[in-house]
């Protein structure tokens, strides 16, 4: 099996920096993209920032320039390093992965977290 937990969610005020974690555990052969999503409430999920295997990195236009994603590939973990937030910045941040399995049977496949919470507020 394999398992995708995010961490480091909270309240904080505008202008305030967080940082997510995400940390993959498992049967894994390999972690190929790995990602942070975002679900603010009554919108659909948004892709908030992307990060390859040779560390190509893609962002929302929405947070350029104040967020960056980061990977740690011995600790299977990758990060969101957030400042300035704002509050439309609120949403449950979800971490993706692609991820090769050992076993054969389940092959490359993409996995979530479970999400965690960020709200910005005054």
């Amino acid at each position: 099996q394999v398992q995708l937990v995010e961490s480091g969610g909270g309240l904080l005020q505008p202008g305030e920096s967080l940082r997510l974690s995400c940390a993959a555990s498992g049967s894994i052969l390999s972690i190929n993209s790995m990602g942070w999503y975002r679900q603010a409430p009554g919108k659909q999920r948004e892709l908030v920032a992307t990060i390859s295997s040779g560390d190509t990195t893609t962002y929302a236009d929405s947070v350029k320039g104040r967020f960056t994603i980061s990977r740690d590939n011995v600790k299977k973990m990758w990060f969101l390093s957030m400042n300035s937030l704002n509050p439309e910045d609120t949403a449950v941040y979800y971490c993706n992965a692609v991820i090769v399995a050992i076993s054969p049977i389940l092959g490359m496949k993409t996995y979530w977290g479970q999400g965690t919470q960020v709200t910005v507020s005054s």
